[in-house]
């Protein structure tokens, strides 16, 4: 059995799902599939994954019209403060000086997953193949093709948003980078003795780079990174021990920690397609770009592929030019590679920078941090970045529908 779209996305993470919703609405036929079932637990609990949403992202969401659905279970980022534990550098972003109401959010994965799935359960130009697991890939000169169970699909263009494992880009032999780190995130939501204010905390420990972002209820997401060697020990912790061993790394700017939700741990590496599009053919998200979670970018990158991607395509299609054609897709990519490859480097940087524990290297990192603090238009600079709004910016990260 052959069925036929005009575009297929391979997929139906955040990524995917975001750009199925960005695509609908304009009489295009659209296929969504996803190895899993498209299903999301309906009550959020205490162990949820937090996700920092730049406010770039936001936008991105208010303008698909789903961010209505997550922002109550959203809690805003006011403040970021970064610091070394032993050092005497530090600095801070603040919304107030950046006159935005917020910097960014911070959002379970399973309330971004439950407003996604809502919404695109109530879009009838999408056709939701989940589960159907990929089995072949083939591109031909007019046409993509996908192989399920028992049928064909094919399309005029073939997203591939299927993470960082992703099979339909081994199937297409798209150039792959990897860089191995040699650590590992340690994650749990924990409550602090203090109120986090809507301050997130970026702390370089000697362990590796902490993150503990403000959640709702008083909570904070914390990311911990760590040597491969020690995810065993800092698992098998009781919560009690867990909590104080993160106290001694974080030190005491939100008191005494009290609770500690259930823990999880993911390898870190850095995965970067440099060519993202062949004829018919493009990666985005995860499948595209995987980085450390050091300044919380990578979800926020793919976002941006979304909103880029749907806007050259659908721009492509008002034109009466073939979406899948490699003229289309090279104009996404040109208008992505600097953003991509900046975010890539940056996070790059700071994990090896801070992961050096010579003196010399200390006292200079720690000095440029203050010097950061005390340089308003600097600061400024690495805020519109943070927040996704640098260079040249889609229609949806400006909040303007397509």
């Amino acid at each position: 059995m052959k069925q036929a779209y005009d575009i297929i996305i391979v997929g139906g993470g955040m990524a995917g799902a975001s750009l199925a919703i960005a695509l609908s609405g304009h009489d295009l036929r659209i296929a969504l599939v996803e190895a899993a079932p498209l299903k999301v637990d309906a009550v959020p609990n205490y162990d949820d994954r937090g996700i920092a949403l730049a406010q770039g992202s936001q936008r991105i969401f208010s303008a698909l019209n789903v961010w209505k659905d997550m922002a109550d279970s959203a809690e805003p980022i006011r403040h970021i403060h970064v610091s070394e534990q032993g050092g005497f550098g530090f600095t801070h972003l603040d919304a107030g000086e950046e006159q935005v109401a917020a910097l960014g959010h911070v959002i379970t994965a399973r309330n971004l997953g439950t407003a996604l799935l809502n919404r695109l359960n109530k879009l009838d130009d999408i056709h939701i193949i989940a589960p159907g697991r990929v089995q072949w890939v083939n591109i031909e000169d007019d046409l993509a093709h996908i192989g399920l169970d028992g049928k064909t699909l094919s399309a005029r263009l073939l997203v591939a948003a299927d993470g960082g494992n992703s099979f339909v880009r081994q199937q297409l032999c798209f150039d792959v980078r990897r860089r191995e780190y040699g650590q590992s995130a340690i994650t749990a939501n924990v409550t602090p003795g203090r109120p986090h204010k809507n301050t997130a905390y970026e702390r370089f420990t000697r362990n590796g780079p902490m993150a503990l972002l403000p959640m709702t209820e008083q909570r904070c997401a914390l990311v911990w990174t760590v040597k491969d060697d020690m995810v065993g020990e800092m698992l098998s912790l009781d919560d009690a021990a867990f909590l104080a061993r993160m106290q001694r790394q974080f030190g005491w700017r939100l008191g005494r920690f009290l609770r500690a939700g259930k823990r999880n741990s993911y390898p870190l590496s850095q995965l970067y397609v440099p060519d993202t599009v062949k004829h018919r053919a493009v990666v985005i998200g995860n499948a595209a770009h995987t980085l450390h979670p050091v300044a919380g970018q990578g979800f926020n990158l793919g976002i941006r592929d979304v909103a880029a991607l749907a806007e050259v395509v659908l721009q492509g299609i008002q034109s009466g030019e073939d979406p899948g054609d490699i003229a289309v897709l090279q104009r996404y990519q040109d208008w992505r590679r600097k953003d991509q490859q900046k975010v890539v480097q940056l996070t790059d940087t700071l994990v090896r920078s801070f992961s050096n524990d010579m003196l010399p290297l200390r006292l200079a990192r720690n000095i440029g941090v203050l010097a950061l603090e005390g340089l308003a238009p600097a600061r400024h600079v690495i805020a519109r970045a943070a927040m996704g709004l640098q260079g040249r910016l889609p229609r949806l990260s400006r909040g303007l529908p397509l």
